[in-house]
């Protein structure tokens, strides 16, 4: 008795291991389906991965400053994303000033990780983020000390930070009351809501874009018409608007009509109704849909180059236009492609984080 216990201790990490051994092989290959379809598949790896591999790394040029070196390699010329950096992410923004979108950018993104802490969620928030675009706005803009630059010299990187931010921001708030109007016992508030609600769903972004920045200036005079930059920032926000509150229009439907009776029951108006007992339970249950509104949005923003304004893509377009670099777009595309997919994937895991902390909360 007292040998077998040495005995049992020593064998249980090979047993262990032997057993995650025969779950995985009998995941990988436990029936023919799945045998057929784990040797196709490292098949297509064995083909793709190691020319993959070479044109990425082993023969891509990557800091050499020489131009003629990425015409003479058979690899990514990364070397071109290096030397282009700073055009690449802040566009046609003065050269001497680009440390000031710079700290835009840092700011943005210390700000957004900042925010998405459960403990930071506080009305002080709301006051930090408006006193933080208001130094955003003056560290792009100019004046009071700085050199002034117009909106049609801002590009890249900060263009779609801001337009992403401002955007969902103001769209989102719009968006649940657009949702509540939708809803409303007032007929002439539902009816104007489903209108613009309708109407905007019903056209693409583009020609929102395109009324924005070519009809708008028809109909005002200059002295009240607002920038082209501000412009598309409205017809992004009104789009996203529209949009989030079908979305929120769904979660409240979701709603069982219990919850209301017991606000009533406790005296509740409406707005502390919907705020403390309706919208936080509508907004948990549309997560999903919330978090794939808004990451489409985040890639909507650039769709902005079509009326002139420079976001990473058109800063990207405007870097190959060099005649001195053998203009490799595939790896100009795949660093702006990096860039959004790094703003999409953050906010689809923070989206799941909401997710999984809900039922926690509740």
């Amino acid at each position: 008795m007292a040998m077998s216990l040495p005995m049992s201790s020593e064998a249980t990490p090979d047993h262990f291991r032997f057993a995650g051994l025969r779950r995985l092989a009998k995941l990988l290959f436990g029936t023919p389906l799945n045998a057929a379809l784990t040797l196709l598949f490292a098949a297509l790896l064995f083909v793709t991965v190691p020319p993959m591999l070479r044109w990425l790394v082993i023969d891509a040029v990557l800091f050499d400053p020489d131009p003629n070196a990425c015409r003479a390699a058979t690899g990514a010329c990364w070397s071109f994303i290096y030397a282009k950096s700073g055009q690449l992410l802040f566009g046609i923004y003065p050269f001497d000033e680009r440390w000031r979108p710079a700290i835009v950018c840092l700011l943005i993104l210390a700000l957004l990780g900042w925010s998405v802490r459960p403990a930071s969620w506080t009305s002080r928030l709301l006051a930090l983020w408006v006193a933080a675009f208001a130094l955003i706005f003056w560290l792009m803009g100019g004046g009071f000390g700085l050199a002034e630059v117009p909106t049609s010299s801002w590009g890249g990187l900060p263009v779609t930070l801001i337009l992403t931010v401002v955007a969902i921001g103001i769209a989102f708030p719009v968006g649940i009351l657009l949702a509540l109007a939708r809803r409303s016992t007032l007929p002439a508030v539902r009816v104007g809501a489903v209108v613009l609600i309708e109407s905007v769903r019903g056209l693409p972004l583009l020609s929102i874009l395109f009324v924005a920045s070519i009809m708008m200036p028809l109909f005002l005079p200059e002295a009240l018409l607002p920038d082209k930059f501000v412009r598309a920032l409205v017809a992004l926000t009104i789009f996203a608007a529209a949009y989030l509150a079908e979305v929120i229009r769904g979660g409240l439907q979701a709603i069982p009509n219990g919850q209301y009776e017991a606000a009533a029951s406790l005296g509740l108006p409406f707005w502390r109704t919907q705020r403390l007992v309706i919208l936080p339970q509508a907004i948990r249950v549309v997560i999903p849909a919330l978090a794939n509104t808004i990451i489409v949005m985040i890639k909507n923003t650039s769709l902005v180059l079509v009326i002139g304004l420079f976001d990473l893509i058109s800063s990207g377009k405007a870097a190959l236009a060099d005649p001195e670099w053998p203009s490799p777009a595939a790896e100009t595309f795949l660093f702006i492609g990096a860039i959004f997919f790094a703003l999409s994937f953050s906010f689809a895991r923070f989206a799941d984080f909401l997710e999984r902390r809900g039922p926690a909360a509740h």
